[in-house]
């Protein structure tokens, strides 16, 4: 029977290794899998590359994986946020590798990954700093710059609901970053809000499919949305 439903977070992160790249979804704090950083941060894993879309705030989350010193590199696009204390002090010290990605190519590099395109050509970034030491090619008369895929090996992903074969639905703009970097590790972790039968979750709701996902865990905040009846 498949079942990747665990009954905790730190079952979730078992087996996570040191310098491992993971991708942690979320659009700031939006469809961002908190608990799993916090359980992360717990486990223990070290030297890590992470690549997600900023830097976090303050002292928490994925903040407070860097300032306990858990990574090696962060791979982000906006590096700077309200409070961006942990992370500008840690590469103004020399202690935080930074690579910035435009938002749509990092997108695209996780989506790459996951639909097993090595590389591609962008404009974005072409002619600009940020394209040094890439490759460049011209077509019709423009400039564009090559950026490979990137591959994960691991995700840490939010979503609303799942069922036990790790089918997953997504709710509003919590979807962000999630469902392509769900395809695109070896190892796709979710935290979810509820756990829903098999049959309950309608197939046209279904944001990333149960194929890409290894362990489900639940994280319940309360409340509830879409319940299956409403459907």
């Amino acid at each position: 029977m498949i079942n990747k439903i665990v009954a905790s977070v730190a079952e979730a992160l078992d087996g996570v290794k040191d310098g491992s790249t993971v991708l942690i979804g979320g659009f700031g704090a939006v469809g961002q899998p908190d608990a799993l950083i916090e359980g992360l941060i717990e486990q223990g894993a070290k030297n890590l590359t992470i690549a997600l879309n900023n830097a976090g705030s303050g002292h928490v989350g994925v903040a407070r994986l860097m300032e306990v010193g858990r990574v090696r590199k962060i791979i982000c696009s906006f590096p700077r946020s309200s409070d961006p204390v942990v992370f500008e002090t840690l590469y103004r010290e020399g202690k935080l590798e930074l690579e910035i990605t435009p938002q749509g190519t990092l997108a695209e590099r996780i989506r790459a990954a996951g639909a097993g395109i090595p590389a591609f050509y962008t404009a974005t970034a072409a002619g600009t700093l940020l394209a040094r030491g890439k490759e460049t090619r011209e077509f019709d008369g423009r400039e564009y710059v090559m950026e490979k895929a990137l591959k994960a090996d691991v995700a840490l992903i939010e979503a609303w609901e799942a069922d036990r074969w790790g089918n997953l639905v997504y709710r509003g703009s919590g979807a962000n970053f999630n469902p392509i970097m769900a395809m695109a590790a070896d190892l796709t972790i979710a935290q979810v809000q509820h756990i829903r039968e098999l049959g309950e979750l309608h197939p046209h709701m279904v944001g990333t499919p149960g194929v890409y996902v290894n362990r489900v865990v639940q994280v319940d905040r309360g409340g509830d949305w879409l319940k299956p009846e409403a459907r």
